[in-house]
């Protein structure tokens, strides 16, 4: 539901630009221009000025872009009542999420899926990224949740939630007398870090190299294939992991894990849902409408 031509103003309105939007909804830039032309002829004015390389909003801009939202909002009211109607008939709805989602989100999300729609049979299939796209591309499951940066042109990314890795270490272990260190003293550190494929890895190596820093440069002794994993390690070695801020909210509190600050260098990712692209089955839709509303009252 909806009028795509509203999709293509609205993008265009918040990307500020017709190449951005193209790009955002998978179309091509001339056929974004003939939707806000068709606009721009309707309403007999111009929605965009162009200000040298940029566009801005016209006036008549601004105020058809304020409609805009909430004619789309109600249109994604309608979708989810719609959705939840059909979702009435039982049916199952296979999911995969990556390690650390699956560990310290998912299962609540689930829980208060199941009290609102008794009837829909849910499974869950745990692995790192790069298994759970596997999984979503071969089919396996209908929708992913995972972490670190969208990559595959086959799949659709949905900006899910935001997150944030911290430099952690155990506070019996030698390493706690440290609070604040630079990335030069990082690189001297012994460290513990999770498996190729993981999404983890692949966000701090993504961050490292904006700050000039092979992943090849730091003292790494030992992969883990998970955040328990290498929560355990920290208890018994004295070495430096990065962990995601949500997983360790109860070593925080017991005092058992201490967060190390380095100057100049903060590590934030995205959480994202993942189906094949094209529109998604309608309680791939109900479901992913609901994870939203759960956690971005969106």
């Amino acid at each position: 539901m909806s009028d795509f031509r509203l999709k293509v103003f609205s993008s265009v309105a918040q990307h500020l630009s017709f190449t951005k939007a193209a790009n955002a909804l998978f179309i091509t830039q001339p056929a974004v221009t003939k939707h806000v032309k068709e606009f721009e002829t309707e309403y007999g004015t111009r929605l965009f000025e162009r200000q040298g390389n940029t566009i801005r909003l016209t006036q008549a801009g601004e105020v058809l872009y304020r409609y805009t939202q909430q004619i789309l909002q109600l249109y994604q009211e309608a979708d989810f009542e719609i959705g939840a109607l059909k979702a009435q008939n039982a049916g199952q709805l296979r999911l995969g999420a990556s390690t650390t989602i699956g560990q310290y989100l998912i299962a609540p999300l689930m829980a208060k899926y199941y009290e609102k729609y008794p009837q829909i049979t849910l499974s869950l299939l745990n692995g790192n990224t790069e298994m759970i796209e596997n999984a979503v591309l071969l089919q396996r499951i209908d929708l992913g949740i995972v972490e670190g940066k969208k990559q595959n042109p086959s799949l659709r990314y949905i900006d899910f939630m935001d997150d944030q890795l911290v430099a952690v270490v155990h506070t019996s272990r030698k390493l706690a007398h440290l609070n604040e260190i630079s990335l030069a003293e990082l690189t001297a550190l012994p460290l513990v870090l999770r498996e190729r494929g993981s999404g983890t890895l692949e966000v701090i190596e993504s961050a490292l190299k904006e700050n000039n820093v092979k992943l090849s440069a730091l003292q790494i002794i030992m992969h883990l294939g998970g955040t328990e994993s290498i929560k355990s390690f920290l208890e018994h070695a004295n070495c430096l992991a990065f962990l995601p801020i949500r997983s360790i909210q109860k070593e925080l509190i017991t005092n058992q894990l201490k967060i190390i600050n380095i100057n100049n260098f903060v590590i934030n990712r995205k959480f994202w849902l993942i189906h094949l692209q094209g529109q998604p089955e309608p309680m791939v839709e109900l479901f992913m409408r609901f994870a939203m509303r759960q956690y971005n009252n969106k």
